[in-house]
């Protein structure tokens, strides 16, 4: 992401979370810098808060989840309220590591959460729509989201007549993949553990079981007991996205699991059903930013 733009509003201040803020309505998007290396840095939540690693890594720890390394082109939600404590082990004068914050108000998030919920497009209402998956909601970025990210930084710094409504518009966007991503993670988590509930269920049990094989959608209606356009209608309310694109989706956060647990890059890429190592790479780098083997490389990376 780029922010050469307001390179000299971000001239540090401090060298550990030099904080440069810039406050839209019912949001405030902020950019972090840290210059040295340090452990155990607090981070606190008052509003719902959308963490966006631009540069460099941190280490994550929480007491509702094991730690976690954060790369470029990955993401954290943490709930209000909630805080966590950062190591940044790669901090340098000359190469800072670097976080997009944005802060989105109660009123914003119940507004768009209860839209959604009304329409039918995720089950979550307003009042656990952040419990589900507990303090911190893991993600990554794809390439759309790391588009409307520098939008949204665009927006908030410059001085643009419809400048309000146009962020506006921008962070309900942004609310809208959360609680997507949200909701993909959920209805996947309620597939394993009640594979029977529903057809969409059976249907995402499914795909995660055959997850090394070609998506035949013919055997998958027939396993749902759902027809072609029925099958396709329940993915685009439900999880905005068609069940190939579902399919790649969970492909690629699986690699990055096995990636963490350093298995082989080949074994990985056929395992998953990915038809040549160069097509595995190339889908993991528009996900994650970075090829599997530099993904591979800074997650091994001595803390």
């Amino acid at each position: 992401m780029e922010l050469s733009h307001i390179q000299e509003m971000r001239r540090p201040k401090n060298l550990v979370e030099n904080r440069t803020s810039f406050v839209g309505p019912e949001s405030v998007v902020s950019v972090y810098d840290t210059y040295l290396p340090e452990s155990l840095v607090r981070l606190d939540a008052d509003q719902l808060m959308y963490c966006g690693m631009v540069s460099g890594k941190k280490v994550m720890h929480s007491p509702l989840m094991s730690d976690q390394v954060f790369l470029p082109h990955e993401s954290y939600v943490l709930a209000p309220g909630e805080a966590v404590h950062i190591d940044f082990p790669e901090a340098e004068i000359g190469n800072p590591t670097t976080c997009l914050t944005v802060e989105i108000s109660r009123e914003k998030v119940l507004d768009v959460t209860e839209r959604l919920f009304d329409k039918g497009a995720i089950k979550l209402s307003s009042e656990d729509t952040w419990s589900k998956s507990g303090a911190v909601l893991h993600t990554h970025h794809c390439a759309a989201t790391q588009r409307l990210l520098a939008r949204i930084v665009n927006l908030f710094t410059e001085n643009h007549p419809d400048r309000d409504m146009l962020i506006d518009f921008n962070i309900s966007e942004l609310l809208i993949r959360m609680l997507r991503d949200q909701e993909r993670g959920f209805l996947l988590s309620h597939s394993l553990q009640t594979p029977d509930y529903s057809s969409l269920t059976v249907a995402l049990k499914w795909i995660r079981d055959h997850l090394s094989e070609p998506l035949d959608i013919d055997k998958l209606c027939r396993e749902s007991c759902m027809s072609r356009s029925r099958l396709y209608a329940e993915f685009k309310l439900r999880l905005d996205c068609s069940p190939m694109e579902l399919q790649q989706q969970i492909r690629l956060k699986e690699a990055g699991k096995r990636l963490k647990r350093g298995e082989v890059i080949t074994n990985i890429c056929y395992d998953l059903g990915f038809s040549s190592p160069s097509h595995f790479c190339r889908r993991f780098k528009n996900m994650y930013g970075c090829t599997p083997t530099e993904y591979k490389s800074k997650l091994l990376s001595q803390f």
